[in-house]
């Protein structure tokens, strides 16, 4: 349920649809994550039905524009018109679908928890999604550089160049989890990994967004960095984002 109080029983937002389930014979509970209002959770009636207009537009990855009825724990959706239909794209191509939906699982989690950084979690997901759904980059690195920057919006920013405990300047070449990033020679506790010269280069490549290192970057590279980001995702999180097991990596 979204965090704010709302001054009117009907209210318009744009929003992108996270996940829906199944409701009775006809409808949908649609989780929907609005940039003004956060998580939103609301009753879209008969969109089932092969009658209904709403069905293809209430899907998972979609930005609409909806009309919704405030409800004491439900809400319910009146209308919906799509902004970007992004789905339309990913669902035709595997790695990307996959990719999209672990990070519409983690952008629940994350604004779930985390109400300060609603619109920019918002932002950076969009982008994320229509960077999907253009292609041009390997399904996996876009979803981990989404993953970096959305642990530091929620302010969980990872070091891959600075030794998180004393600073010093590297290139280093352990990681601790636990610590967030990069240790030196002189700080390194037991429990840190020792992944690439490589590896390190691409995982500050994802946080920052220099695509021409990331697209440069070999498999063995990117299954390294993959490797980094899900375990320091799952340690922010306390949980497994449990999508993260079906995305098809190349």
């Amino acid at each position: 349920m979204a965090r704010s109080s709302f001054a009117a029983k009907s209210y318009r937002t744009r929003g992108i649809i996270l996940r829906t389930h199944k409701l009775g014979e006809a409808d949908r509970i649609i989780t929907l994550l609005s940039p003004e209002l956060g998580l939103i959770r609301a009753v879209a009636k008969g969109v089932r039905r092969t009658s209904s207009k709403l069905g293809a537009t209430l899907e998972p990855f979609m930005e609409v524009d909806a009309q919704i009825v405030a409800g004491r724990s439900l809400h319910t959706i009146l209308q919906a018109q799509l902004r970007h239909p992004y789905g339309q794209a990913l669902v035709a191509d595997y790695a990307a679908y996959t990719a999209g939906a672990a990070m519409l699982e983690t952008a629940e989690r994350l604004t779930d928890a985390d109400a300060e950084s609603i619109a920019p979690q918002y932002r950076l997901l969009h982008g994320a999604l229509a960077t999907l759904a253009r292609g041009g980059h390997e399904p996996g690195t876009v979803l981990d550089s989404y993953l970096l920057r959305a642990l530091a919006t929620a302010g969980w920013a990872p070091s891959f160049s600075h030794c998180v405990r004393c600073g010093a300047v590297g290139p280093h070449q352990a990681i601790n989890i636990p610590l967030g990033g990069v240790v030196c020679h002189d700080c390194r506790p037991a429990g840190s990994i020792s992944p690439s010269a490589a590896t390190v280069t691409l995982l500050a490549a994802l946080l920052d967004g220099q695509w021409s290192v990331i697209d440069a970057a070999d498999a063995t590279t990117r299954a390294q960095s993959a490797t980094v980001v899900g375990n320091y995702l799952q340690w922010h999180l306390e949980r497994a984002v449990k999508s993260l097991k079906l995305v098809e990596r190349s």
